[in-house]
């Protein structure tokens, strides 16, 4: 009987493990330049007396679907689509550097350029543009920005976007939906290089990559797949009292 119980609550932990992914998923179905989350599972031995006859499973980190969502229009001065392979450097909570595939930038109150609420980073550190003036980014990264006053042309640069290029499945994903190089035997994270060859799309926006009907259905499997190892939980009950009586009649 614990080798039933043992498959049925592995099986049961797997697939909360993948419900709360595939929630987090369908949350950021409209959140600009989203990544969908995959999880990993394999096999664990169950250590313990006797023989190795017990297994489990276990989570060994989480995935990244990097297929690139669909592309919107929507003629915005501080919206940008990356190109392939290419991620935008923004300072996380944590005040170290972090990659996002998000292109929706805003000015906040002070003047700094953020995304999300965090620092986008430029050529010199966090980016800021004066208050109130009218900001426009190249395709190279470029903000320029005419302020009050100012003849129409009358264009001056502030800044370049730190534009990093990464290859599929090179970098993790946080919780927070920042990508970020691997630690070290360390345990310190390298920053990416600025690379000026990398083009953007101004007045473009990225959107989520994920399926919201994949979603759905993702969500449905794992809730049958949940309730099919609850079932296999109260056979393998049911089973053990059944045994339990037939041995009391013959003691």
């Amino acid at each position: 009987m614990d080798r039933m119980l043992f498959t049925a609550m592995s099986g049961a932990n797997q697939a909360l493990e993948q419900q709360a992914v595939v929630a987090n998923n369908l949350a950021n179905v409209v959140t600009p330049g989203f990544r969908a989350q995959l999880v990993q599972m394999q096999a664990a031995p169950v250590a313990g007396e006797g023989l190795p006859t017990r297994v489990s499973v276990s989570a060994t980190g989480s995935g990244v679907d990097w297929t690139e969502g669909p592309i919107t229009h929507t003629d915005r001065n501080l919206d940008v689509a990356m190109g392939p392979n290419t991620l935008l450097a923004v300072q996380g909570s944590d005040g170290q550097e972090a990659y996002t595939r998000r292109g929706d930038l805003q000015v906040d109150s002070e003047g700094a350029v953020t995304v999300a609420g965090l620092p986008v980073i430029g050529d010199g550190g966090p980016m800021s543009v004066p208050l109130g003036s009218e900001v426009s980014i190249g395709s190279d990264g470029t903000l320029s920005v005419r302020e009050l006053g100012m003849e129409p042309r009358g264009l001056s640069p502030v800044g370049k976007l730190k534009l990093v290029s990464a290859e599929p499945g090179s970098l993790e994903a946080g919780a927070d939906g920042l990508f970020r190089q691997p630690a070290d035997a360390n345990g310190v994270r390298q920053q990416l290089a600025a690379d000026d060859s990398l083009r953007i799309s101004p007045g473009a926006l990225e959107g989520s990559n994920v399926s919201p009907t994949g979603a759905m259905v993702a969500m449905i499997d794992n809730a049958r797949r949940y309730e099919m190892q609850m079932k296999a939980i109260s056979s393998a009950d049911e089973n053990a009292k059944t045994a339990n009586e037939l041995l009391a009649l013959q003691g």
